[in-house]
């Protein structure tokens, strides 16, 4: 088996901890002035969504990366219940609302994912990096009004709201990071 030392996971890291199998949702690099570095971690088990809020660790700490496999694959549709992702052999991957409710911010039906699967089960789909959609509601902007980094709240076609530009109206195209959820551009 793999290790890896604490100091050196980020978000997406996946290992072995407390007898489950864990991904790392959101770190932060700790060093205090006085006593030792460490990193302050939230968890998300793979399997049972389980979340484990400020477990830390010492940044020399090995830990046992698990085997996960990723694999591209297209978002096919929903029937309400689940979400349907297929590979390139046309294969069907049913999943929950749990294992793809951060990714339903930005996808659309047809869109390109990565799929990840731990001992061949599937348990969690990621965007993009970066994606584009329309702005399907925005607040029109108050003529004027150029001050730098005010923002107001635009919604797009998934139905996600993000925070944008003024001069973002209704109808543009908008890149989105997804990793940060932040706007990147109007396209």
């Amino acid at each position: 088996m793999a290790q890896i030392m604490a100091g050196d996971i980020r978000k997406g890291t996946t290992f072995e901890y407390k007898s489950g199998v864990y991904t790392v949702t959101e770190f932060q690099h700790v060093k205090p002035g006085k006593g030792a570095a460490f990193v302050r971690t939230t968890l998300k088990n793979v399997v049972t969504g389980q979340v484990l809020s400020d477990e830390t660790f010492n940044p020399t700490t090995k830990l046992e990366t698990a085997q996960v496999e990723t694999k591209k694959m297209t978002y096919s549709y929903t029937d309400g219940e689940f979400y349907y992702f297929m590979d390139e052999e046309f294969n069907l991957t049913p999943l929950n609302f749990g294992q793809v409710e951060d990714a339903l911010r930005y996808i659309r039906e047809n869109d390109s994912v990565t799929v990840k699967f731990l001992y061949d089960n599937a348990f969690s789909v990621e965007p993009e990096n970066f994606v584009e959609l329309k702005v399907v509601e925005a607040e029109p902007g108050v003529r004027g009004n150029t001050a730098t980094n005010v923002t107001k709240a635009a919604k797009v076609e998934t139905g996600a709201t993000f925070q944008v530009p003024m001069f973002v109206n209704e109808g543009d195209t908008i890149r989105i990071d997804t990793r940060t959820g932040e706007y990147m551009s109007r396209v």
